[in-house]
Order: structure tokens, then C-alpha cells, then sequence
């Protein structure tokens, strides 16, 4: 799990928000209000915007449109979620059964505490294989 996580606000525009995925090399940014989870933005949110305004020469409309919207336009409100505590093998199975990139850590109140992501998992993976004789 990443404790260190970058966030968006609701208020952010969809440029800031491709501008820091691209900067962090994150496919995955939760929203938050106050601390706690409201919502998640992927890559493939941002991708979907870019197809459903592609045409020719349609670079500076798609722009345009990522200027006028914001994080609370497009991101996903129901969010699967585990608890600090949860097990690590159920963790993957949420992400494995729900096709999901990552999965938010959040408190019993909503705060997001973490992040755990497919990276987490292949790091996992390459640790035990290297303990393995």
C-alpha cells in the first residue's frame, strides 16, 4: 500500500488532473473532500473524454473541453473500497474479481489512508519469488 498518495479536489480541471497523472506516471488519482474519499479518476476516464471529442484537427477542441471540466465531471463516485486491516490475498481478489487497477484504503469515516494498485501486487510477487529456493 502507498500511504503517500496524491489527490485531486472536485474543483480540478481535467488538464491539471492529465497534467499530474502524466507527471507521476499514475494511472489512478482518488478525489477527496476533506480528507475523505469521493471519488477516483483513471486514465481511461480521461481516454474515454479524449475519443468521445476526436476528430479531425480536433486537438484544440479536446482541450478546450478539458479545460471546462472538472474532477467531480467524470470521476466515479461508487467506489470499491478495503479497510486497513483487510487481508492482502482478499484485497487482490476484490481487484482480480472487479477488474479494478487499484483499490483505495480508507478508515472507517471515509479518510483515504492509502492506496494499494497492481504495482503492489507485482512488487509482492517478485518479493517471494526471490525467498523462494
Amino acid at each position: 500500500m502507498t500511504r503517500e498518495v496524491v489527490t485531486l479536489y472536485e474543483e480540478d480541471n481535467l488538464l491539471g488532473v492529465e497534467e499530474g497523472m502524466r507527471h507521476f506516471r499514475f494511472r489512478h488519482l482518488p478525489v477527496v473532500d476533506d480528507g475523505k474519499l469521493v471519488g477516483l479518476i483513471t486514465q481511461r476516464d480521461l481516454l474515454r473524454i479524449a475519443a468521445s471529442v476526436a476528430e479531425p484537427g480536433g486537438d484544440k477542441k479536446t482541450h478546450n473541453i478539458k479545460e471546462r471540466l472538472f474532477a467531480r465531471d467524470v470521476m466515479a463516485r461508487e467506489l470499491v473500497t478495503v479497510r486497513e486491516d483487510t487481508p492482502i490475498a482478499d484485497a487482490g481478489l476484490l481487484m482480480w474479481n472487479n477488474k479494478l487497477g487499484c483499490l483505495p484504503v480508507v478508515s472507517d469515516d471515509g479518510k483515504l489512508l492509502g492506496i494499494v494498485t497492481e504495482a503492489d501486487f507485482v512488487k509482492l510477487a517478485l518479493k517471494l519469488l526471490e525467498q523462494s529456493p
